[in-house]
């Protein structure tokens, strides 16, 4: 791809200069990287049942990619929310579910059409922020510091504009060249925080893009990267070298901080994968010496995917009566293996274990 040389807002078209980007310590990081997220691909399928990872992690980079935005709920709430339909949540649990449908939502077009495309992200960013408002057409658009209110980035404003730096990201996403995919995840997701083409959700919109992007990449099968816990844990980073992007053309630093997430978050991931695996198999050995008439390897899996349970669900899921799921779950109850918990006029079996592991 060759680059034209015309800068909009000072936001030149990609790809930057690949000799900036592929230096011996991005090299050296990227190595590292490809080798954990090989790790994490393979061990995601030896879990019992892949929803359990899928909507762990999608739920917690839910979370996390929310509180960036100061949008604050707890793994408590979200899972209690996910399997009732008579509990009102609070905003901002909703607008943090909006999050995991938006990246569900994502991840489906992705599997459907095997890439992304403008109209994929702005259907994201519609999900996401339940407005159909699109590309940004209005100018007056500023990135400011939270503290002292003073503007830090103007993006373009001009609709056409932000229209071709789109387009031009869409051919990048998709582009052929042997570079590392980490090194143009690094490139793809300030590109698009830069352009910051919609008035809200760019933020977490750009986040839902990371991991879709390594899907589409063919580097993950599933969503099950949660990236945002580390922006949170190295946040002042995060901005800081964006901004040096932008300023100084720094690279290097900003390459190496996104390899860096991703080899991280993945080894994360991996332990998380082994912590649910042993405590699985743990189950059915308990399950099986002391309530064998209950032991059933579908309803442990799906106690696993339901950490936060209810009858109906059991009923739903596996096709039996209210007394038998209703025996089924206090028999478990009984032996220590699920503790019950009465929110307003719900009765939920939780997994407690299962949710140590998956909100640590």
């Amino acid at each position: 791809m060759i680059r034209p040389e015309i800068p909009f807002n000072n936001l030149p078209l990609l790809p930057p200069d690949r000799q900036k980007l592929e230096t011996l310590p991005v090299l050296r990081q990227v190595s590292k990287t490809a080798a954990a997220i090989g790790e994490l691909k393979g061990l995601a399928n030896t879990l019992p049942n892949p929803s359990i990872l899928l909507n762990a992690v999608v739920l917690k980079e839910a979370t996390a990619s929310s509180e960036i935005e100061n949008i604050i709920t707890t793994q408590d709430k979200l899972y209690q929310a996910l399997s009732s339909k008579g509990l009102e949540a609070d905003p901002a649990t909703k607008e943090v579910l909006r999050y995991r449908e938006a990246l569900l939502a994502g991840y489906s077009l992705l599997s459907e059409r095997g890439f992304l495309n403008t109209n994929a992200i702005v259907k994201i960013q519609q999900v996401l922020e339940e407005n159909s408002a699109g590309i940004r057409r209005l100018p007056g658009t500023a990135l400011k510091n939270a503290a002292t209110g003073t503007t830090i980035y103007t993006p373009p404003d001009d609709h056409d504009t932000i229209l071709l730096l789109m387009r031009n990201l869409e051919e990048y996403l998709h582009s052929d060249d042997d570079i590392s995919p980490f090194i143009q995840l690094a490139v793809q997701h300030y590109q698009f925080e830069s352009i910051h083409p919609f008035y809200d959700g760019n933020g977490r919109t750009g986040r839902i893009m990371n991991v879709l992007f390594l899907i589409m990449k063919g580097l993950l099968d599933k969503p099950v990267l949660y990236l945002s816990k580390f922006v949170i844990e190295n946040k002042v980073d995060y901005y800081r070298l964006l901004q040096e992007v932008r300023t100084r053309e720094n690279w290097e630093e900003w390459v190496l901080y996104m390899a860096k997430a991703v080899e991280v978050t993945a080894l994360e991931t991996i332990g998380k994968i082994s912590q649910i695996n042993d405590l699985f198999y743990w189950t059915v050995e308990k399950v099986k010496q002391e309530k064998p008439k209950v032991y059933s390897k579908d309803l442990l899996e799906l106690l696993f995917v339901q950490p936060y349970c209810r009858i109906e669900i059991v009923m739903d899921q596996l096709g039996v009566s209210r007394p038998t799921a209703s025996r089924y779950l206090n028999e478990l109850a009984g032996t220590g293996i699920l503790e019950t918990r009465q929110v307003w006029k719900e009765t939920f079996f939780i997994h407690q274990a299962l949710f140590n592991v998956l909100r640590e």
